[in-house]
């Protein structure tokens, strides 16, 4: 019933969609940066912060959510993706960043890769992230370690990459 918006210099909005012709604002949490990415999991939104990195928001209370932790990724964090514990963060020329969230409060870099691009945005599927690598198209990078994250692959497109989205069972 609700939808999370990384709105940029407001931070993250609560959205209550429970009636789609009347969306109703209902919570908002500052993250001291410029929101560009977000993805919620198991009572947390996972904010990729321009400036801050990726920061970790306590949802259980949509009316009130609260900044419980976070991880400044020296880059700026454009996206992120949760997947097994950990959160994977495109964090522009700073490439992919690996981080353990076992423990919302304190966020742990565990691994990362350098795709030699500004990477944009991620998105995981199985053992493999999908980046987009900016003037060099898509990355694909093997993930089943996550402390050890290998490219295996990729595309070159034409244009500029920004975003990525999967489908399909793979």
């Amino acid at each position: 019933n609700y939808a999370y918006l990384a709105d940029g210099s407001a931070g993250l909005q609560v959205i209550d969609i429970s009636n789609p012709a009347l969306p109703t604002g209902v919570g908002r949490c500052d993250t001291s940066g410029n929101a560009l990415g977000v993805t919620v999991s198991g009572g947390y939104a996972y904010v990729a912060d321009e400036y801050r990195g990726l920061v970790v928001i306590n949802i259980s209370n949509p009316a009130s959510p609260t900044r419980v932790g976070g991880y400044d990724t020296s880059g700026s964090a454009r996206g992120v993706a949760i997947s097994g514990g950990c959160a994977y963060v495109a964090a522009a020329s700073a490439g992919l960043h690996v981080i353990d969230i076992s423990n919302p409060a304190s966020p742990i870099r565990i691994g990362g890769y350098d795709t030699s691009s500004s990477v944009m945005a991620v998105v995981v599927s199985g053992n493999y992230a999908y980046v987009t690598g900016g003037d060099r198209g898509v990355h694909v990078i093997d993930i089943s370690n996550p402390a050890l994250p290998i490219r295996v692959g990729g595309y070159d497109t034409s244009g500029y990459a920004y975003g990525i989205a999967i489908s399909g069972n793979y």
